[in-house]
């Protein structure tokens, strides 16, 4: 029997008006002068004013970096760091989505341990060794999970790729401020691309070959979440129970990866995000549904045990088809969501054989239930582009 190993080091805290006690938090984490970590889209819908606004509330000195964009690159990630020391900053707070909060992470690893962060690139030869500096996640989405996750995930744009940093508690966040109050202004199409991210964590973390017990559970009630409430979310963006639900749902799927990584659906859509700048969220949502269509036949009883969390109803069917209907339940929900096809988001059928070539490479390619190979990634690719005929 294998170890069974769950670690998590962040402090989570959840509920409506959570991020109101930052500045309390922060002075309890020791920060006295924070770089807040950020994008523009954040500075645009005025959440990072009222961030600030809290923090000079309580005479909180902070200094600002505002420009974290998609995907964050090796560069952006070192001028962010040289940014942290320059200023003399002790803390770091992430308000924003995945982009953001790997920034900040991926940040506090630089800052801790010097040189690039691409030197950290891959953790069994460049180990993470000292917890990052005191941070703080404000998710402004419901889909990375990065609020607790222990990856942060980074572009390099000369190879093409991107890179997850970590597997290790030391890069968790400190602690995690989770307001359902900040996803209320999301609009549709990143509620839907995010919504199908943390859904893409929790199916890939419940079938991987190195599931365990407290992450199933996290990933079910994750996907049972996000079953009731993702086209509620969608449709309806100021419904304060389905922001809530989907708030606790990704963080739930973020849990599920513990200290481990996903599967196929990541190692595909991290691999062509390389090659195309495209948005994480719809590019992952894009492919899990082919993904799993692949991978049922070597997890059936847990594809069934989808199904059912998706709220699908089973009664009757034999295994086989009630794995069936977890595909099935998972394609519809892209449909209904919009999910733009891989045509959309910028890629060409013609790239197929690199795409299938990076992605076998992917270290995610590992945990897949199902073997993969060069040829059944090139299989999958080619199910996700018939989509979009």
């Amino acid at each position: 029997m294998n170890i069974l190993s769950f670690e998590v080091p962040t402090v989570m805290k959840h509920g409506l008006g959570a991020s109101r006690s930052v500045a309390y938090e922060a002075k309890d984490l020791g920060m006295r002068r924070p770089l807040l970590v950020t994008d523009p889209g954040i500075l645009q819908i005025g959440l990072l004013d009222q961030l600030i606004a809290i923090l000079d509330a309580a005479n909180l000195d902070h200094v600002v970096f505002s420009e974290v964009k998609p995907n964050p690159s090796i560069a952006l990630v070192d001028q962010v760091a040289a940014i942290f020391k320059n200023e003399r900053c002790d803390g770091l707070i992430a308000l924003g989505g995945g982009s953001s909060m790997d920034t900040a992470k991926a940040v506090g690893v630089v800052t801790e341990h010097g040189g690039s962060i691409l030197d950290y690139e891959w953790a069994p030869l460049n180990p993470i060794k000292k917890r990052i500096p005191p941070t703080i996640c404000l998710p402004t989405t419901a889909g990375t999970g990065s609020e607790v996750t222990l990856w942060a995930v980074i572009t390099d744009p000369e190879r093409k790729i991107k890179f997850n940093v970590g597997g290790s508690p030391l890069i968790g966040a400190w602690l995690a401020l989770i307001d359902p109050e900040l996803t209320m202004e999301l609009p549709p199409a990143i509620t839907a691309g995010t919504g199908m991210d943390a859904l893409a964590h929790a199916v890939e973390n419940y079938t991987m070959t190195y599931a365990q017990p407290l992450s199933d559970s996290a990933a079910l009630l994750a996907m049972e979440y996000i079953g009731d409430y993702l086209r509620v979310a969608y449709a309806q963006g100021h419904n304060t129970e389905a922001r809530y639900k989907m708030s606790m749902a990704a963080m739930l799927a973020g849990l599920a990866y513990g200290t481990v990584s996903a599967g196929a659906a990541h190692a595909m859509s991290q691999s062509a995000g390389g090659l195309v700048d495209a948005p994480h969220g719809p590019l992952t949502g894009r492919l899990l549904g082919p993904v799993m269509r692949y991978n049922m036949m070597a997890e059936p009883r847990k594809f069934a045990r989808i199904a059912q969390a998706l709220g699908e109803d089973i009664r009757g069917l034999s295994m086989w088809q009630a794995a069936e209907r977890a595909v099935e339940a998972v394609m519809r929900l892209s449909q209904d969501l919009e999910i733009p096809s891989l045509q959309a988001l910028g890629f060409k059928e013609e790239t197929i054989p690199l795409l299938a070539e990076i992605a076998y490479k992917d270290p995610q390619t590992i945990g897949n239930p199902r073997l993969l190979t060069v040829e059944s990634y090139r299989q999958i690719y080619q199910w996700a582009f018939n989509l979009g005929k």
